[in-house]
């Protein structure tokens, strides 16, 4: 039970960590290039939509609004931070939240870029790796980057808690 406990630990402090350098990185390039970002709302729509049988959308913007739809598509946006954060903790091993290297973390960055293709952009009605948007590739590389920046916050939250540690002493 502490192993585990241990483990959710990390992939806690790790998930928050990196989703808070990708909002960053978001948030930047919204205020200095008027790059637009996701609306969190429209993932809890469609949450919302999920719960009730319905996977797929033409336009998640026509869909009929969700109570509470932008707290449920924040706290998604962070729960599965967290998740992939234990995926790499599965994968490298708990011990890597311990001496973090940049290689596993931009790996699972690069991997996790799947998700968004495969799952979100589809079920939101952009496609396959935004296929039926005005500009797939531009929305590609976006999509990327930003989950390049998730597997470099996941090295850098490691990093930063391993500093914490050795500062708390």
């Amino acid at each position: 039970m502490a192993e585990l406990a241990h483990f959710l630990f990390h992939a806690g402090v790790v998930g928050i960590g990196a989703t808070l350098v990708m909002d960053a990185w978001w948030l930047g390039q919204k205020r200095l290039f008027g790059v637009p970002v996701l609306d969190y709302a429209m993932v809890g729509r469609w949450l919302g939509h999920l719960v009730r049988g319905r996977l797929r959308h033409d336009a998640i913007k026509a869909a009929p609004r969700v109570a509470g739809e932008r707290a449920i598509g924040w706290a998604a946006h962070y729960a599965i931070g967290i998740g992939i954060a234990a995926m790499l903790l599965a994968v490298a091993g708990v011990e890597w939240a311990h001496a973090p290297t940049p290689g596993p973390a931009l790996a699972v960055g690069l991997v996790s870029v799947l998700a968004p293709f495969l799952v979100l952009q589809p079920a939101l009605g952009a496609g396959i790796a935004a296929s039926r948007t005005p500009r797939p590739g531009v929305a590609r590389r976006r999509s990327l980057m930003t989950h390049l920046v998730f597997g470099l916050g996941l090295y850098l939250a490691g990093e930063a808690w391993v500093l914490l540690l050795r500062l708390a002493g």
